[in-house]
């Protein structure tokens, strides 16, 4: 019974702790507004961009619109990490995390906060995007359950990629190399379905593509949408659905405890 209460009692200090260093971050957003809006911005301006500036559609059948928009949805929860990249290597450069670790508080809960105020930030730009997409003639033409589906796999995505954003700022340690880093999510993001159909590829690169998991998940939300999807006779196209979930629990499953490892490893 003891070995219960004690467990309970750790659980309900983590979770405290956690939530502690989540207000912290949310109270980041009232002083620094700019910093929220561009990241709202930003990805409206690339949807508007390639809607009716560079268009496209080769290879997709119906409006390129209902295609487009759910893969810059998906391509949204990629972007956008250097905040939450730039916010942890400040804290670790300013000597912040070295307070906290010197606190009686949870080793994960700085990790853990940071990841619920930007998946706060996630959902709220999402939300923002859905209305946009909807706006410039985006439809969706499924049911609610398959509408939260589609939205649960795209914040599903957004949380795996956290944690490798979060790991890979702490290997970084500077905010200098944060930008050298980030660089490195747009050939991820650029090497996907989210904006062209990898049937208008080099067949090479399409099964590349195909393989991406943000194809996979831009593939498995088009058809929670009930949006065209690209066609594709591969294994990774017939099973995108599978993958969009099986991609993003790998992730986190690798980069979790990698990240939490390497914040204990901080203060040695």
């Amino acid at each position: 019974m003891s070995t219960t209460r004690q467990l309970d009692s750790t659980l309900s200090w983590a979770v405290a702790d956690s939530w502690t260093m989540t207000r912290r971050e949310l109270a980041h957003w009232a002083r620094q507004p700019v910093q929220l809006v561009v990241g709202l911005v930003f990805p409206v301006m690339l949807l508007l961009m390639f809607s009716y500036l560079i268009g496209g559609g080769r290879g997709i059948d119906g409006d390129f619109k209902d295609y487009l928009v759910p893969g810059m949805l998906t391509m949204t929860m990629a972007f956008g990490l250097e905040a939450t990249m730039l916010a942890v290597t400040q804290d670790l450069n300013k000597g912040v995390i070295d307070r906290f670790r010197s606190m009686p508080m949870n080793s994960a809960a700085v990790l853990v906060g940071r990841s619920i105020a930007d998946m706060l930030q996630s959902a709220v730009g999402l939300t923002v995007m859905i209305g946009v997409g909807y706006a410039i003639g985006w439809r969706w033409h499924g049911g609610v359950a398959a509408f939260l589906g589609a939205v649960g796999l795209l914040l599903l995505l957004r949380f795996a990629m956290l944690w490798i954003g979060i790991y890979l700022a702490m290997v970084a340690g500077k905010p200098e190399l944060v930008q050298a880093v980030q660089i490195l999510v747009w050939p991820v993001g650029f090497l996907s379905n989210a904006i062209a159909s990898p049937e208008s590829m080099p067949s090479w690169l399409g099964t590349v593509v195909e393989w991406n998991p943000m194809s996979a998940t831009a593939t498995a939300v088009r058809g929670l949408f009930g949006n065209p999807v690209a066609a594709g006779e591969s294994w990774a196209a017939a099973n995108a659905e599978l993958l969009a979930v099986v991609w993003p629990v790998a992730l986190v499953a690798v980069f979790f405890p990698l990240a939490v490892q390497r914040f204990r490893d901080l203060s040695r």
